[in-house]
C-alpha cells in the first residue's frame, strides 16, 4: 500500500521546516529533548485527570504521571506506559497522547514513566526504572484507585522495547502477574539488518542513521546490546509471558523486528494479535486524533486491552 497521503503531507511540511537545521544525530540530547517536544506539541482533554508524582527508584526519584477518567469511579484497571523516543530523547508530555487514549477508551488508570534517558543513564537504567516503576504501581494501586489484579504494560518504540522487557523480568523473578502486553512497533533487536531497515531507511520520519545514533547512546557496548534485556529478540525462552497486542508501521525500519518478535511469542504459545498499519509510518499509535487512518490501531489496540481486563 502506498504512504497514506496525510502522513505525505506531514512529512512534506516537517521536511520544509527543518530545511537548514541540523539533524537529531547532529545536536546535544538535550537539544534533540526541546527539538522533540516542540514536534509533538501538547493535547488538552478535560475529560482525563491528570497527576503527576514521584516515585523512589533505583536511581533516584522517578516521574510518574497518573491518567484517569473523570467520570469513573470505583476501582480501575491499571496500564503501565513507557514513551518512546530511542530511549534518549522524550518525556511525560510528549508521551501523553496514547496514554489519554487508553485512559478514556479502556476506561483505565494509566501510569505513564518517565524514566532516565541516555546517555546519561545508560543501559540497563531505563529497564530498572521501567521494572521498579510497574512494581510500585503494583504495590500502591489503593492509592491511585487501581485494581493490583488487573494491570499491563504498553510503550512505544524504545518503550515499547521497555514494556516486553519488564513483561520478561516480572515472569522471570514471579513478582508481576501481569494482564496484558501492548507493544507499539517496539525496539527488540539491535543488528540493524532487516529488510525494512533498508526499504525504509531514511524518508519517514524515524530513520535508520537516527536509530543506530540512539543504539550508540543507549548501548554503545555490543556485549550490552546482545543482552537478551536490550534486544529481546534474543530471549531463549519466550514462555509464559502475557498475551499480547503488537502494532508496526508499514513504512518503519522497526517493522520487521517488531513482527518476528510476534512470531517469537506465537511459537512459544503465547496467545498474540499482530497489527500491521498499512501505509502508516514510525509514531502513528500517537495520531489518532491527527490522522483517520492512524485511528483504527488505536481503536483495536484498545480493544484487545479491554477484553484482557475483562
Amino acid at each position: 500500500m502506498p504512504l497514506d497521503p496525510a502522513y505525505r503531507v506531514m512529512l512534506d511540511q516537517w521536511a520544509a521546516a527543518a530545511a537548514g537545521a541540523p539533524k537529531l544525530t547532529e545536536v546535544p540530547p538535550a537539544v534533540g529533548r526541546a527539538m522533540f517536544r516542540a514536534m509533538i506539541g501538547s493535547i488538552e482533554e478535560p475529560r482525563v485527570a491528570r497527576e503527576d508524582r514521584r516515585i523512589p527508584g533505583p536511581g533516584g526519584d522517578i516521574p510518574i504521571r497518573i491518567y484517569r477518567p473523570r467520570a469513573a469511579s470505583g476501582v480501575l484497571p491499571i496500564i503501565v506506559n513507557f514513551h518512546g523516543g530511542g530511549w534518549v530523547i522524550g518525556d511525560l508530555d510528549t508521551g501523553d497522547a496514547p496514554c489519554i487514549e487508553m485512559c478514556l477508551r479502556v476506561n483505565a488508570a494509566v501510569v505513564s514513566v518517565d524514566y532516565r534517558l541516555a546517555p546519561e543513564h545508560r543501559f540497563p537504567a531505563a529497564v530498572d526504572d521501567a521494572y521498579a516503576a510497574t512494581l510500585w504501581a503494583t504495590e500502591n494501586a489503593a492509592s491511585f484507585g487501581g485494581d493490583r489484579g488487573r494491570i499491563a504494560v504498553a510503550g512505544d518504540s524504545a518503550g515499547g522495547n521497555l514494556a516486553t522487557v519488564v513483561a520478561i523480568l516480572g515472569r522471570d523473578r514471579r513478582s508481576l502477574a501481569l494482564r496484558f502486553q501492548l507493544l507499539a512497533y517496539p525496539v527488540t533487536d539491535a543488528r540493524f539488518d532487516t529488510s525494512s531497515y533498508l526499504e525504509n531507511a531514511d524518508g519517514y520520519l524515524l530513520t535508520r542513521e537516527t536509530m543506530q545514533w540512539f543504539w550508540d547512546q543507549y548501548a554503545p557496548s555490543m556485549a550490552d546490546r546482545q543482552n537478551p534485556f536490550a534486544s529481546p529478540l534474543l530471549t531463549k525462552d519466550l514462555r509464559g509471558l502475557p498475551p499480547a497486542f503488537v502494532m508496526t508501521a508499514e513504512f518503519d525500519p522497526l517493522r520487521d523486528e517488531g513482527e518476528a518478535y510476534a512470531r517469537r511469542l506465537r511459537e512459544a504459545g503465547v496467545s498474540v494479535e499482530l497489527y500491521r498499519g498499512a501505509g502508516m509510518i514510525h509514531g502513528f499509535f500517537s495520531d489518532a486524533r491527527k490522522i483517520p487512518a492512524a485511528l483504527p490501531a488505536t481503536e483495536q489496540a484498545c480493544a484487545a486491552l479491554c477484553r484482557a481486563f475483562a
